[in-house]
């Protein structure tokens, strides 16, 4: 009874081809249709494989397609004859899957943590109340009666100094000047953003 694997093999050797040959003309791996050839399926990728590389094999030598499919399906039997994979090409395959898997996680977590930085930028006012730093006066400080109240804030953010409206440059910076009446005088300095979130500054100055 004649198997596939001789029926390859003899055609090949007739029309004098190499294993090499065929290789290069089909794009199958020398060891696979050394395998084809020894009848030895079990070295093949799998089931879907091994079909497609005899038949592509068989075309290539001239032989039927027909007839080299009915020797394999007789002769292949994927329970017992194939695994899933060979181990090494397993093994490079799971290794560029896993690879590919990290990468894409790597992206995907730089993404994400891009687009909370920019989320808890855009709406930082919204939680936190607005900054407010007063450069002038200092606390109990001894001023004249005339002063000048001032600070940075955001540019945004509302700010009134004893309840008068300042105005906040481009930069954040206000300027206020204040007629103070003699002996302890508490100032008082609000920053308000958007959303309602306040930032209150006490400074307690002694003008003489």
């Amino acid at each position: 009874m004649v198997h596939l694997g001789q029926l390859l093999s003899e055609e090949r050797r007739r029309k004098g081809l190499s294993l090499e040959d065929v290789s290069s003309a089909t794009k199958i791996r020398p060891a696979f249709l050394s395998a084809i050839e020894q009848d030895e399926y079990a070295k093949l990728p799998s089931a879907t494989y091994a079909q497609g590389f005899v038949t592509n094999y068989a075309s290539y030598l001239g032989i039927p397609r027909r007839e080299a499919l009915a020797l394999f399906h007789r002769e292949f039997d994927p329970k017992k004859s194939t695994k899933v994979l060979p181990d090494s090409f397993a093994g490079e395959k799971y290794k560029h899957k896993t690879l590919r898997i990290q990468r894409s996680s790597i992206v995907l977590i730089v993404i994400s943590l891009f687009l909370l930085s920019y989320l808890i930028f855009q709406y930082r006012s919204v939680f936190l109340s607005p900054p407010l730093q007063v450069s002038s006066p200092t606390n109990n400080a001894i001023v004249p009666d005339n002063i000048e109240v001032k600070g940075t804030t955001d540019p945004s953010d509302l700010v009134m100094v004893n309840g008068e409206m300042v105005t906040v440059d481009q930069n954040g910076n206000f300027f206020k000047d204040l007629s103070l009446l003699p002996g302890a005088t508490q100032i008082e300095i609000t920053a308000q953003n958007h959303y309602g979130k306040t930032t209150i500054v006490n400074r307690t100055v002694e003008v003489r």
